[in-house]
């Protein structure tokens, strides 16, 4: 069991929380029974090491079976090691260590996608870990991640994610003239989600299509540079008095309207 909160191996994962130790080593910081349920399931060989507190085992015993199935041996810590490798202030009680597997440009585009999620300097991690889950749960094919966009690996990215991480491809540090040119290539039309776009109601009918939807920073919007590269701009109306709304609603609104029309065939 590891007892000293203050021990290398102890310190080297608490590192993690950081973004340059995530670039220089690879890896990145799960925390939770939820996080690392979906990692074992869908993603068990990025799994490095498990930690655990012998209670959290006890709570969870899924988690230590799944870990057993998959050949990893759980390390029994005491709660002030969890807790000072971990990132939240009340850790639940796991924390795992994980490869990143982001997935290259083209191979999201060869796989003939018909709906995917681009994030142009999203830095919000709850908001572009909102949008992964939700993109996950409206069935998009991939989520592509341009400009200083927030690492995914970001612990509260992960969290936020809800272990959606594990359940689809996840492109980064995409230049998005060359994620526009790859998805026109692909047959894709490219729609912006922006506030001076029109009104998304009168173009319900082509979100049947293959659709990339584009989303922009929470405070800036879409620069003009980007509006440029797109096939079409489009807004969500606000029927009451919000000023608008969260970049992560949105998204979500829009990757749902799409899938709505892709499933139903007629785009109405």
């Amino acid at each position: 069991m590891l007892e000293n909160p203050r021990s290398p191996r102890v310190r080297a994962v608490a590192k993690l929380t950081k973004r340059s130790a995530r670039q220089e080593t690879g890896l990145f910081l799960l925390e939770g029974p939820q996080a690392a349920r979906e990692a074992l399931a869908y993603r068990p060989d990025s799994i490095v090491e498990i930690f655990a507190t012998p209670t959290a085992m006890e709570k969870h015993q899924d988690v230590r079976d799944a870990a057993r199935e998959a050949g990893i041996e759980v390390e029994f810590t005491t709660e002030p090691v969890l807790d000072a490798m971990a990132d939240t202030v009340t850790p639940q009680g796991i924390v795992a260590v994980a490869r990143q597997s982001p997935t290259a440009l083209k191979d999201v585009f060869a796989s003939a996608p018909a709906l995917v999620a681009v994030c142009e300097e999203v830095r919000d991690p709850g908001n572009l870990g909102t949008i992964i889950r939700a993109a996950d749960a409206a069935g998009a094919d991939a989520v592509i991640l341009t400009g200083r966009t927030v690492d995914p690996y970001n612990p509260k990215v992960v969290r936020a994610t809800t272990g959606s991480l594990f359940h689809l491809p996840i492109a980064v540090g995409a230049d998005l003239a060359e994620v526009v040119e790859r998805a026109h290539a692909a047959g894709l039309r490219v729609v912006a989600a922006d506030v001076g776009g029109q009104d998304f109601l009168g173009h319900r009918p082509t979100l049947a299509e293959p659709t990339a939807w584009l989303f922009g920073n929470e405070a800036r919007g879409l620069d003009d540079e980007a509006l440029g590269l797109v096939d079409l701009t489009l807004r969500l109306p606000i029927y009451g008095r919000a000023e608008s709304l969260n970049l992560a609603t949105a998204a979500s609104v829009c990757l749902y309207e799409s899938a709505f029309a892709q499933r139903s065939g007629a785009g109405s």
